[in-house]
């Protein structure tokens, strides 16, 4: 199968994975007929890509690193408790957190083992989830990214674990901003910026008084939107005075971000979020955490169409581990002509090829 912008889906294609809600059910299942109804209620419902199914690419692959029931119920709990924050007062969501600290440390420990097991990079693309609230699959996704990182840097259960409740609970803050600003579909203004940016001192002072949550936790909350140059907020502290924690929360934070559909913009392709954390290497986000990133996660997702510095064209069919931008190709074409028998070339063995560009329009 083939990985497409959803915008350039034709009436006839068929979809080569099931696309499912963030809880879990199935909303267009794998082998469904695409038709021009189908292709707008996709793009209203925001979502970027679909994989297709393909007679010369049948034989790919895009398997998802987390299990389907592992991630819905961890969307699930985080919806649960950040819709209880919104809605109650002061004193009630403390005990919400308070309660809900044992139930997300038992969900990290069933991520950290999954990731831990798994054989594959990282890669969520091959997952469409339409969700209700972006707040809540950010999360989810975050906490993924952040774990993968972790493992990559070789952090001990403990470590991880508590990294992954920073994770987690780094945007329980905008529970307490205004929807209507938090999904306002058109330019916010200068004051409503700064309401957004109020979420990350709203998460400090909520999770910090609760007991059961570790202070480093809270501090996640705070500083994952500082910067190594003193660029960010709310506090602009710089370099050795941001948690590690909080430069590897910031770093997931930030990818994601990027490549999810949002409201004012349309999501990248995983290599060109990474562009633009490398563009802010060692001033914003610190060197060793995108290296680490880079080797944790898919950056041309199995797939995708690309082509090469010599014109040849290929297809992602599956990933070097630990070299992610190093992926194997079936190739398709070759001179402007579509090959009769498709063959595999190794990127990792071929040091003089280079992937120029990513081919999701056709």
């Amino acid at each position: 199968m083939r990985l497409l912008k959803t915008q350039a889906l034709k009436p006839g294609m068929r979809l080569g994975k099931s696309i499912f809600n963030d809880r879990g059910t199935i909303l267009l299942g794998e082998g469904c007929e695409i038709s021009d109804k189908i292709k707008q209620r996709l793009l209203s419902l925001d979502v970027s890509f679909v994989y297709v199914q393909d007679e010369r690419t049948k034989d790919i692959k895009a398997e998802s690193t987390i299990s389907n029931e592992l991630r819905r119920s961890t969307v699930k709990t985080i919806e649960t408790i950040f819709l209880d924050v919104r809605s109650m007062n002061i004193h009630e969501r403390s005990f919400v957190i308070e309660g809900a600290t044992q139930r997300f440390s038992q969900l990290l420990e069933d991520i950290i083992t999954e990731i831990k097991s798994s054989k594959r990079l990282l890669t969520l693309l091959a997952d469409v989830y339409i969700h209700d609230d972006y707040i809540f699959t950010h999360s989810m996704n975050v906490t993924l990214y952040t774990l993968a990182i972790a493992k990559e840097m070789k952090m001990k259960p403990k470590q991880m674990t508590m990294l992954g409740l920073g994770a987690i609970l780094h945007d329980v803050g905008k529970m307490l901003v205004s929807p209507d600003i938090l999904k306002k579909p058109a330019a916010l203004s200068e004051e409503e910026y700064s309401m957004i940016k109020q979420h990350s001192e709203y998460g400090f002072q909520l999770l910090r008084k609760i007991h059961s949550v570790p202070l480093l936790v809270a501090h996640c909350a705070y500083q994952h939107h500082e910067r190594l140059d003193g660029s960010g907020y709310p506090r602009g502290l710089c370099a050795d005075n941001i948690h590690y924690f909080a430069k590897i929360i910031a770093v997931a934070d930030v990818f994601d971000a990027i490549t999810s559909n949002r409201i004012y913009r349309q999501a990248m392709l995983p290599h060109e979020a990474l562009e633009i954390l490398y563009a802010g290497s060692g001033t914003q986000f610190e060197t060793k955490i995108i290296e680490a990133f880079r080797r944790s996660v898919t950056i041309y997702p199995d797939g995708l169409t690309v082509q090469l510095n010599d014109g040849r064209k290929g297809v992602v069919s599956s990933q070097n581990v630990g070299l992610s931008d190093r992926p194997i190709l079936l190739i398709i074409e070759e001179n402007g002509i579509e090959l009769e028998h498709t063959y595999t070339c190794n990127l990792k063995d071929h040091n003089h090829l280079l992937i120029t560009s990513c081919l999701v329009d056709e």
